[in-house]
């Protein structure tokens, strides 16, 4: 039987630019905006862990180039602890961002379990490191950088974790999908870009994954949802909308269909920002969406 929903919050903005001098990114408020529209009571969650809101510093902190670095491993080693625990116990961990860079607790906390793949759902490759940009003139931002510190790259305070050393993820195992930028830096992984999904489908996208990840044999996967993989058409309230790109039947499609594989161990959801929708009109999709792609797992009995 399917696993019941462990409900996760990580209401933080750390990984971002300011979107204007002196005024932090709202995805910090996502949580609260999925919770209210009844995704709780739609998953049927068993349980649901808050963790705190983490402070957001404009000005660079000491001794790293990553903008919030020192509190982003903080609140990472957190997140990676609640993880961790809701798998202990046999749920299913549903992480509500945020940014991006909550992907780096959920790895975390699934590899102290074991060996995790990863399925990165993102309009962007998010694959900047400081092989590739010039970390001294520009403050990092994390959120644009989580698959590269995923699989290594970057600034050790970011990469070395406690009783994994690094990488969190193998770059063969990976499988990186929706990416709609061109030029720059390919990351060494497997990738579908929008343009090739547009071309093949999601239904065949879905086969080609899980084929991948059969070859791979790995039998555990962490799902990471960017909700900006979904088309500004139908979802702009994300800090870096584009096209193209999914929408919502079919990214609800291909993550049904990438957990009913039962690989898939859990999932966090990142970028949706209320602040970016002041009539409250795309919660309710996105709601929708998840319910409809985690169907079993949200018919599962829920357990105290």
């Amino acid at each position: 039987m399917a696993a019941a929903v462990e409900l996760i919050t990580a209401p933080w903005n750390l990984g971002l630019r300011p979107p204007a001098p002196g005024r932090e990114p709202g995805t910090w408020r996502t949580p609260r905006a999925l919770l209210s529209a009844g995704l709780g009571e739609r998953l049927r969650a068993a349980r649901v862990v808050e963790l705190d809101r983490p402070p957001y510093e404009f000005d660079p902190q000491p001794a790293t180039r990553v903008r919030n670095g020192v509190t982003i491993r903080e609140h990472t080693l957190r997140l990676a602890e609640a993880v961790r625990d809701a798998l202990a116990a046999a749920r299913f961990p549903v992480v509500l961002g945020g940014d991006c860079s909550i992907l780096l607790g959920c790895l975390l906390g699934a590899r102290r379990r074991g060996r995790c793949g990863l399925v990165h759902l993102d309009g962007h490759s998010d694959f900047r490191h400081p092989g590739n940009h010039d970390a001294g003139a520009v403050l990092g931002s994390a959120a644009g950088m989580d698959l590269a510190l995923a699989t290594g790259r970057g600034e050790l305070l970011l990469t070395h974790w406690p009783e994994v050393g690094l990488p969190l993820v193998a770059d063969e195992d990976v499988v990186q999908i929706g990416d709609r930028e061109e030029g720059g830096e390919t990351p060494p992984v497997t990738r579908f870009t929008a343009r090739e999904i547009r071309r093949v489908g999601v239904a065949e996208l879905g086969e080609r994954v899980v084929r991948h990840l059969e070859r791979r044999g790995l039998d555990r996967v962490w799902l990471h949802l960017d909700l900006d993989v979904l088309d500004e058409r139908v979802l702009p309230a994300v800090d870096s909308p584009g096209r193209p790109g999914l929408d919502f039947p079919q990214l609800s499609e291909l993550v049904s269909a990438l957990a009913a594989t039962g690989r898939v161990i859990g999932l966090d959801v990142a970028i949706y920002d209320p602040e970016l929708d002041p009539e409250g009109a795309y919660a309710a999709p996105v709601v929708d969406c998840l319910t409809h792609a985690l169907t079993p797992l949200a018919t599962t009995e829920a357990r105290a």
